[in-house]
């Protein structure tokens, strides 16, 4: 893995434009890991993609990130600076043993969802649904009572705890943030996905970037690529110049 130069970047996200999240985490990823075929790549698990692309994002924009939380209860909007550390140094995962849970009965075998499975329920507008969905494509077999049974006969708490168990097996898949509001003081928990907020950070990244090739091109006449081989400082030196 390594990581990707500002042409490279502007590619991923020019083609990412029209693609869902799902695809523009697997761009980033193909041309991160030219070392990994991109089949196998879609096969990572979410938690193990999610690594990979905290990693990328490290290389790219910096070890801090800045965002936004809304409080549920008084609407107050805080600004959250943290080190992306602090979200990767999840203690580590219990062994993953898909046949090992056992439930109310149910003897179930699973395994833990992928880039592949995403996409699959990405069109699925029924939470609910997506999660049953979500559950039939990973589990590999279940029995009860030494039958095989129907996954639509799996009862929802038991569905519940295979999910609670693929959670603690792949932590790094499913983030939250502990808040606190400063206004009202309630404490809540933020999902927090690195694929969209990633995602964020290029697409303004790129307006940026194109409004100095658009900036420079006009002062200089020079080519895209030109600028955007250049190295930021020069590039920022010359817009100075260009614009002073």
């Amino acid at each position: 893995m390594r990581p990707l130069s500002t042409s490279e970047l502007l590619g991923v996200w020019e083609r990412g434009l029209a693609e869902r999240p799902v695809e523009r985490a697997h761009a980033l990823l193909v041309v991160a890991c030219p070392e990994i075929p991109p089949d196998d790549l879609r096969r990572l698990s979410v938690g193990q993609r999610d690594a990979c692309l905290f990693a990328l994002r490290g290389w790219t924009f910096g070890p801090e990130a800045v965002g936004l939380a809304t409080c549920p209860d008084c609407g107050e909007r805080h600004e959250l600076t943290f080190p992306l550390a602090d979200l990767t140094a999840i203690p580590g995962a219990e062994a993953f043993d898909g046949t090992a849970l056992t439930e109310d009965g149910f003897e179930l075998s699973f395994r833990l969802p992928n880039s592949l499975d995403l996409a699959a329920i990405a069109s699925q507008k029924d939470a609910a649904c997506a999660r049953l969905q979500l559950f039939e494509r990973c589990l590999l077999s279940v029995r009860r009572e030494g039958r095989d049974v129907s996954p639509g006969d799996v009862p929802e708490e038991v569905i519940t705890q295979v999910a609670e168990r693929m959670g603690k097996a792949d932590p790094q898949g499913d983030i939250e943030i502990a808040l606190c509001c400063s206004k009202c003081h309630r404490r809540w928990q933020e999902p927090f996905d690195i694929v969209s907020f990633f995602w964020t950070e290029i697409h303004a990244w790129a307006g940026k970037i194109l409004m100095e090739v658009h900036s420079l091109a006009s002062a200089y006449g020079w080519r895209e690529a030109d600028i955007l081989a250049m190295h930021p400082w020069r590039r920022q030196f010359y817009l100075e110049i260009a614009g002073g």
